[in-house]
């Protein structure tokens, strides 16, 4: 078995963080079995060296080995190239054609971008993984190969699985062995090493001196957070090799070529809720509905229960005190009435939302409040309670509207409307 840092020079990987050899060493191990293996990892991390790995040490070296990109070939097309066609099974199917699974038995495909795969097509894969059998398009002659099976993925397949976009059991199947590869900001060792390396190959490419970073400048390589990861770091090398005449770079010109540098390298918190629908806005504006309308509810059982406290007449007040319960049912501030009418104070209790200019509301304005809402409401059967009110208040005052309208708390005027509205 080659050791690890034979397995590094053969396939030209640098660095010498503990994750990468780790990832090396599973690949080392895994690779004369026939298991499944799931890479994961950022992109531009590097993963496709690790199938490649485990191709060459495994019984299929001699067997082809081909690289799949899942996320670049058509949805409408994708299970041609995998599992191949018969004549005329779609327009454009001229003639029969072997898919990968086919031309590849006895070696390895790597399935690059796997978490792009269509579900239907993940059926597929699924089958080849269970018992080796496949069928092409078209055609109802099922058909065995003998692959050995690398995918790779950038993606967070427990939140694809959760939206149903991966299937959970292809998702096992595939990731009997999960190696991840860490992302390059963790390699912060690593990545100057890198630089040096990328620079000296493109130094040598384009037949120019090799570029070098002064102090500063490596120190702003290893504090920027490479979203990119080795990808990245890859082509900023070449565009300061091609660019600069200059061949000592500092950090002044370094910076100018790192997008969004000087900025937090604090990773963004995105909810992945809002990526399905944010109904947030709209719920707090319910809910401030809600509170003020609940606000304005006890405001007009405040003044109907003041109404009733300063009735001189015992009869007319239980009759009202019935009415209210027919059209609200009890309360509490009904039962703190009824149990502590000395501590008006703790008859309201207004939710937080409500301002203090509401608790500061004049008894003129509530009454008037409470009129206005008597109107609007009239569908709620309001209306009867109205009528009975101002009868009762007409009846008290002898006729007189001047007094009833002050006694009810509304004006004249309205009281004059009302009563011709409701031909008293």
């Amino acid at each position: 078995m080659e050791s690890v840092q034979a397995i590094k020079q053969r396939f030209e990987i640098i660095g010498n963080d503990l994750k990468l050899n780790r990832a090396i060493e599973k690949a080392i191990q895994v690779a004369p079995t026939d298991i499944s293996v799931l890479v994961t990892g950022e992109s531009g991390v590097g993963k496709e060296a690790i199938p490649k790995i485990i191709h060459s040490l495994s019984h299929r070296k001699h067997a082809k080995y081909i690289a799949v990109n899942c996320g670049a070939i058509p949805e409408g097309t994708i299970d041609s190239e995998l599992f191949g066609h018969e004549k005329g099974a779609f327009t454009g199917a001229t003639a029969t054609r072997s898919g990968y699974f086919e031309v590849t038995d006895g070696g390895t495909i790597f399935l690059d971008e796997v978490g792009e795969l269509p579900l239907t097509t993940q059926v597929r894969l699924l089958r080849v993984l269970e018992n080796g059998e496949f069928l092409k398009v078209g055609s109802s002659q099922v058909q065995k190969t003998n692959v050995r099976i690398v995918a790779a993925t950038n993606v967070n397949m427990f939140e694809a699985i959760k939206k149903e976009k991966f299937r959970e059991d292809l998702y096992y199947r595939l990731s009997t062995v999960e190696i991840a590869i860490p992302p390059l900001r963790e390699r912060k060792e690593d990545i100057h090493l890198l630089f040096r390396k990328f620079a000296s190959d493109f130094g040598q490419k384009y037949k120019m001196p090799t570029i070098r970073l002064e102090d500063n400048a490596v120190e702003i390589l290893l504090k920027y957070r490479w979203p990119g990861n080795i990808r990245q770091l890859r082509n900023i090398a070449e565009q300061t090799s091609v660019l600069e005449e200059n061949r000592n770079i500092s950090a002044a010109t370094l910076s100018g070529y790192l997008p969004n540098f000087g900025g937090s390298n604090l990773p963004a918190i995105v909810d992945k809720q809002k990526k399905d629908g944010d109904f947030s806005n709209e719920r707090e504006i319910l809910y401030k509905v809600l509170f003020d309308m609940k606000a304005d509810l006890n405001d007009l059982k405040k003044l109907t229960l003041e109404l009733l406290k300063n009735n001189d007449s015992e009869e007319v007040q239980k009759d009202n005190e019935n009415l209210i319960r027919k059209i609200y049912g009890k309360n509490e501030e009904e039962e703190e009435y009824s149990h502590d009418s000395h501590d008006e104070n703790e008859m309201l209790h207004l939710p937080e939302s409500k301002t203090e200019n509401t608790f500061n509301k004049t008894a003129a304005e509530d009454k008037y409040h409470f009129a206005e809402e008597i109107e609007v409401e009239e569908t709620l059967s309001l209306q009867e309670k109205e009528i009975e009110l101002i009868t009762k208040s007409l009846e008290r005052n002898k006729g007189k509207r001047k007094a009833a309208a002050a006694e009810l708390g509304i004006s004249e005027r309205t009281l004059y409307r009302k009563i011709k509205q409701y031909d008293l």
